[in-house]
Order: structure tokens, then C-alpha cells, then sequence
């Protein structure tokens, strides 16, 4: 049960980032998820673990961590995009 609840914990975090920043996570509710989790891998480094820990994520670092994910990510594709324009549309 503890990796179910990690997984939601995840996926939520993922969801809220994606929210705030106005862009979607590339990979839908797994995309979600894994952003949630390296969102807070990068939120611990930044800001340890501070604030309410809930599902083994400290919620606030992992927030920050996944907004920084989702821009990143998003920079990223729309680079990417704009080189690989050349009638290749997913």
C-alpha cells in the first residue's frame, strides 16, 4: 500500500505543477507521477525537507521541484518542436 500511496502522492504533485505552470506534463498520469517524484528529488536538494511530509514526499520542496521539472521539460519540447518541424507532427 505504501507505493500505491507514493504513487498518488506523486502523480498529484505532478498535477499541481502542471496547474500552476499552465502546461501538461508530457505522459499524461504516469508523466505526472514521474514528474511528481523528480520534482521532489530536485525540491529535497534545493530546500531539503522542509514543511509537511505527506506519502514520504515533503509536499512543499516537491511542489517546487516539480514546477521547475514541468518548465524545464516544456523548454525543452518546444526547442525540440520548433528544430524538428519539418512535417514530423506526433
Amino acid at each position: 500500500m505504501e507505493i500505491l500511496w507514493m504513487l498518488i502522492v506523486g502523480g498529484i504533485i505532478g498535477w499541481l505543477a502542471g496547474l500552476i505552470t499552465g502546461r501538461d506534463v508530457p505522459g499524461g498520469i504516469i508523466g505526472n507521477i514521474i514528474a511528481g517524484f523528480i520534482g521532489a528529488w530536485l525540491g529535497g536538494l534545493i530546500l531539503v525537507n522542509w514543511g509537511p511530509v505527506i506519502g514520504g514526499f515533503a509536499i512543499i520542496p516537491a511542489i517546487i521541484g516539480s514546477i521547475i521539472l514541468v518548465l524545464i521539460v516544456s523548454f525543452i519540447l518546444r526547442k525540440m518542436g520548433r528544430r524538428n518541424h519539418h512535417g514530423h507532427h506526433a
